[in-house]
């Protein structure tokens, strides 16, 4: 009887908890949704292929593979361009019987896809000619001269996997989850001890503890940044084209407003375990709308509410330091939306801390 007691108090006590009754029967449902989505467009991810000098029959061929795009060039030097600035993934060559494939190989499965498409309407092509000649030349006459093929990457190698793509995402993602989740932590614990309210009750600005923590917890994130990115390059051995110190930078500023972030969410929690109950709204949904999936597979909607995502930011540029050789200037425009996102979120704990004060 005193089980069932136990248990029927603590059922009352769930059921008047509105927020842990979300987390428990309607995030599940709205991160499973998600789930589903953003895996379901990732399977109809577009390819864009360039191509000089190839056949009208091959290229019409091309353009009847699923998720392949076509994009006709008169020269290398405007699909290398293109290349570039990220307009298409891949363009195919045709030159003395030679087929030219050169990638951008930043995401290894759309270079797998552009060699299979590639090879399917080759062999649609040879299918559409033998049978059209079979009847007027001798088998003899039918022999055509061997087709080659060759692969160039402007990134990695034909080694390189769906896991060097995600890495810039990985790398974001941990830097900001455990900067949160410990920040959020640490003044949720001085407000439940009493040490946040007798520290409010001396003449410290509000703005002066803000910047404390983030002070001390932005230098615990500088060896963090270091460790993670010093542990990518020389033991998960991912190349990087561009600068390690753009990359630390990006890291860096990732992880200060994953402080801002977290001390802002403890403000509004009553304990430890409301906090945890918070990752699957605050954290998973960055991963699904961060680039890992890429985004021009999404809906508008999608592509939209990934703009209020700081890891999308940071995740997209550190790839293209890390894969493009990108320099201080072709990523500076996701640096600054870092930073506002730090000025806002710093901003709000000042203003958030107010409520605690008690003079």
């Amino acid at each position: 009887m005193k089980t069932l007691s136990i248990a029927s108090r603590i059922l009352k006590e769930i059921f008047r908890d509105k927020k842990t009754l979300a987390m428990i029967f309607i995030v599940p449902i709205i991160v499973m949704s998600l789930m589903s989505y953003i895996f379901k467009s990732y399977s109809n991810t577009d390819v864009n292929i360039g191509t000089i000098n190839i056949s009208q029959q091959v290229e019409s061929n091309l353009k009847h593979v699923k998720n392949i795009d076509i994009k006709k060039y008169n020269n290398e030097k405007d699909a290398n361009n293109a290349l570039k600035e990220n307009k298409i993934d891949s363009f195919i060559v045709y030159k003395d019987n030679k087929y030219t494939m050169v990638h951008a190989n930043i995401d290894a499965s759309k270079t797998s896809m552009t060699k299979a498409a590639l090879q399917t309407a080759l062999t649609q092509t040879t299918i559409k000619n033998l049978s059209s000649v079979a009847e007027k030349v001798m088998p003899a006459q039918m022999k055509q001269p061997k087709v080659q093929f060759a692969n160039e990457y402007r990134y990695g190698s034909s080694n390189t996997n769906f896991f060097d793509k995600m890495m810039p995402t990985l790398m974001a993602f941990f830097v900001f989850f455990f900067v949160f989740l410990t920040s959020g932590m640490a003044l949720l614990k001085e407000r439940t001890t009493g040490t946040l309210d007798r520290l409010l009750a001396t003449p410290v600005k509000r703005s002066e503890i803000i910047f404390g923590y983030t002070l001390s917890y932005g230098a615990m994130a500088v060896i963090q940044t270091v460790l993670i990115v010093l542990f990518t390059i020389n033991i998960l051995n991912i190349e990087v084209v561009g600068s390690i110190w753009l990359i630390l930078l990006t890291t860096f500023l990732l992880s200060i407003v994953a402080i801002a972030a977290g001390l802002l969410l403890s403000t509004f929690v009553k304990s430890e375990f409301q906090l945890m109950q918070f990752i699957p709204v605050v954290v998973i949904p960055q991963i699904f709308f961060s680039g890992l999936i890429p985004l021009d597979s999404l809906d508008t909607w999608a592509k939209v509410l990934s703009f209020i995502f700081p890891i999308k930011y940071a995740s997209e540029a550190i790839s293209n330091v890390m894969m493009r050789g990108f320099t201080f200037s072709g990523i500076s425009i996701d640096l600054m939306v870092i930073i506002l996102f730090i000025v806002v979120l710093t901003t709000i704990n000042i203003i958030g801390l107010k409520r605690y004060r008690k003079v």
